[in-house]
């Protein structure tokens, strides 16, 4: 990851530690923002997206470890209500562009701080919550004004493991990566 100054590798790592969930935009995040329009039997068009099978088992890890996670998208897509539901997603809004509200949502009913948040996004929507959330991150695909606003960029892009290297970060934040090792005998 590329650290955005004054965030030093060891601020990045105590910020990660405190994080309690982590939120995203879906579309150049969860995946790389191309948008799929498949015709259905009746010959309408169906969307659908690809979505990285590295990201999709490491959101699970954190739901193992009590890391909540959800997503704030502006299109309204019934695959990533899948797969929001398949990596066992706590928040699913679709169909906004306006996410401060339901940030805003998020940090009532969680009762976590908006400090205690991650946002990861990749476009100018996203900024806002960057300004809002503990720990901003940009995908690498992101656009740049987006990159310079945010704590972290990853190295990976949207849809192509940057969700797993955002997970990754929360897990050695809480301690937790090496047991993860261990219990898939990477560690002895």
């Amino acid at each position: 990851m590329h650290l955005n100054p004054p965030l030093t590798p060891d601020q990045l790592h105590t910020h990660a530690g405190r994080i309690k969930a982590l939120i995203m935009d879906v579309d150049g995040v969860l995946t790389n923002g191309h948008l799929y329009l498949v015709p259905a039997p009746d010959g309408t068009l169906v969307e659908t997206k690809g979505f990285s099978a590295q990201d999709g088992i490491a959101l699970r890890w954190l739901t193992w470890y009590g890391i909540k996670t959800g997503v704030i998208s502006g299109r309204e897509s019934p695959a990533t209500a899948g797969r929001a539901s398949q990596v066992g997603m706590t928040w699913v809004f679709q169909g906004h562009i306006e996410k401060i509200p339901l940030f805003e949502q998020i940090v009532k009913e969680s009762g976590f701080s908006p400090e205690e948040i991650a946002y990861a996004g990749d476009d100018l929507t996203d900024v806002v919550l960057f300004r809002r959330a503990g720990l901003a991150i940009a995908t690498a695909n992101a656009r740049p004004e987006v990159k310079q606003s945010a704590h972290v960029v990853t190295e990976a892009a949207g849809g192509f493991g940057a969700i797993r290297e955002v997970c990754e970060l929360l897990l050695k934040g809480h301690g937790k990566w090496d047991e993860l090792l261990k219990k898939y005998e990477v560690l002895a």
